[in-house]
């Protein structure tokens, strides 16, 4: 007789991709629960733990982001469910350990959506107000209370706890100076940054002469941080903005490498000038088209 622990262990089913009926979430849950089972897993998903997923995470996040800059519906199905299988990734690893499941995150969001919007979920006289400017930021203010279970803390709470320390470098700076914009610590416009950005070129063309690399990182660093703070005043997202400039970037290589093959040359013997003039080809195409 097989002890307890056997018989609730997940089996191996026999699955076909091709099959004719569609697969649901329970299906995929199921499925990352027998990756997850030794002796009849994936040696490879078996290894991971919370830490090792991190990075596919946020790379499965950035494709979907790029799926939608691309307008490529059928490619953001695609992403969407590479980005759903981290979801379930990682509440498996959490149920493993007692933590939570599946099920438990999905209560927790929709408890949250339904709580961040009375003015929709709420009684009648709710449903009547609109929303009121800053009523996001109060209830979450609330909710960040109440998981303090009144227990006084530690350090002074700052606006800046909010911003996630993991958000992509940029995306933070925006949202740091978001908060601190919020007494008052900000630009009243863009002329004075547009300055402090000069300041901060010119800090780093000094340090570059100096040659400290130290300092060359710091001064890059303001620098990039100013620059955040340019977005963040003309109401752009610097991420979104990066990403577009890398696609330019990558078409009009693209014509330069197309240019080469054409042309015959290895690249050694090409020079700087001429394959500057075909990216040029590339901006007046650009231009045309638009």
């Amino acid at each position: 007789m097989a002890d307890a622990d056997e018989s609730d262990s997940p089996r191996a089913p026999e699955l076909n991709a091709n099959r004719p009926e569609p697969y649901n979430l329970d299906d995929l849950i199921g499925i990352m629960a027998v990756l997850r089972t030794p002796g009849i897993g994936c040696p490879w998903d078996l290894e991971q733990d919370f830490r090792s997923i991190i990075p596919y995470t946020l790379e499965e996040a950035y494709e979907v982001a790029d799926a939608i800059d691309r307008g490529d519906f059928s490619d953001l199905r695609d992403e969407l469910g590479d980005l759903l299988l981290q979801v379930v990734y990682h509440a498996r690893m959490a149920e493993e350990q007692g933590s939570f499941a599946f099920a438990d995150v999905v209560d927790s969001i929709s408890r949250k959506m339904v709580r961040r919007h009375p003015y929709v979920f709420g009684d009648a006289t709710m449903r009547a107000a609109t929303i009121r400017k800053g009523l996001w930021d109060r209830v979450k203010a609330e909710e960040k209370a109440a998981k303090r279970n009144g227990a006084a803390p530690e350090a002074p709470e700052s606006l800046l706890d909010a911003v996630p320390v993991g958000l992509p470098a940029l995306s933070r700076a925006v949202k740091l100076q978001n908060q601190a914009a919020k007494i008052g610590f900000d630009w009243p416009d863009l002329g004075p940054v547009l300055d402090k950005l000069k300041e901060e070129i010119a800090e780093l063309e000094a340090e570059i002469e100096n040659g400290d690399e130290q300092a060359i990182a710091e001064e890059y660093g303001d620098m990039l941080f100013v620059l955040s703070n340019i977005a963040r005043h003309l109401k752009l997202d610097p991420e979104t903005a990066l990403r577009a400039a890398n696609a330019k970037f990558t078409r009009r290589f693209h014509h330069v490498e197309a240019r080469l093959r054409e042309d015959g040359r290895p690249h050694t013997e090409v020079p700087l000038g001429e394959m500057d003039a075909w990216w040029d080809e590339a901006k007046a195409a650009e231009r045309w088209e638009d």
